[in-house]
């Protein structure tokens, strides 16, 4: 059986070893991180089932961090747990797109509970709204970020499977590299961009197996993925 991914981020040591504990005994696998700013960067590098996060954390808070993973992805699961009691704290929680919004000292078996549900929530949704894409002798599964040869599945990264999905949503279209950048980074800058070349480079060698599909550098424009005609979307 495969372990449900988490990603925690709290800035109390004492807080998250008992709470990262405790969820592991309920067969979680965890990722805990003490600031906004790695945890973030965790989450563009990795697929996670739901997110917890605490609120008052140094430099990225837990709001702007819920806000930089929305941009995203509008579907997976967060919890705030927070000290802060304010009405309009848990409301401003809510509208950034948190599912829910715990007050500290809080009840482990709520979280899990509440864990299970919206894990559970989440999957029967992406059942639904599930689409496989055809790509030349590839299927891509954007929403379990995989890409199957033949017999053969290729496990993607959040980002690796974002920007195939965006290219594949383009394919054969001339890309400029700030509209690729600011869809699905955010913002186009230096370092986005050269991140942007590094995942570029590794779906290229993914797609070595077929000799008709190709991402064409544009020098000075940005990309053009050369995709088959005859390779359309499929349910």
């Amino acid at each position: 059986m495969k372990k449900q991914k988490i990603l925690y981020a709290e800035d109390d040591a004492t807080l998250a070893l008992l709470t990262k504990e405790n969820l592991e005994e309920h067969y979680y696998e965890v990722d805990h991180f003490s600031d906004g700013a790695d945890c973030l960067k965790a989450f563009n590098h990795n697929r996670y089932d739901l997110c917890i996060l605490d609120v008052m954390m140094p430099g990225m808070d837990g709001f702007e961090l819920a806000e930089s993973i929305r941009k995203v992805n509008q579907d997976i699961p967060i919890i705030f747990l927070s000290a802060k009691t304010l009405k309009e704290d848990k409301l401003k929680g809510l509208r950034i797109g948190a599912d829910d919004y715990l007050v500290k000292p809080f009840s482990i078996e709520e979280l899990v509970l509440k864990i299970e549900i919206f894990i559970t929530r989440s999957k029967k949704t992406g059942m639904v709204n599930r689409k496989l894409i055809a790509a030349g002798k590839y299927l891509f599964d954007p929403a379990n970020f995989q890409l199957q040869h033949e017999n053969k599945m290729i496990e993607l990264t959040q980002r690796e499977a974002e920007l195939l999905n965006f290219f594949l949503e383009h394919r054969n279209e001339v890309l400029k590299r700030e509209q690729i950048l600011t869809s699905i980074w955010g913002q186009d800058g230096y370092f986005f961009g050269r991140s942007l070349d590094v995942f570029v480079s590794r779906l290229r060698k993914i797609f070595v197996m077929d000799g008709e599909i190709r991402i064409e550098n544009l020098h000075g424009i940005g990309y053009r993925m050369i995709v088959p005609e005859s390779s359309g979307p499929s349910a």
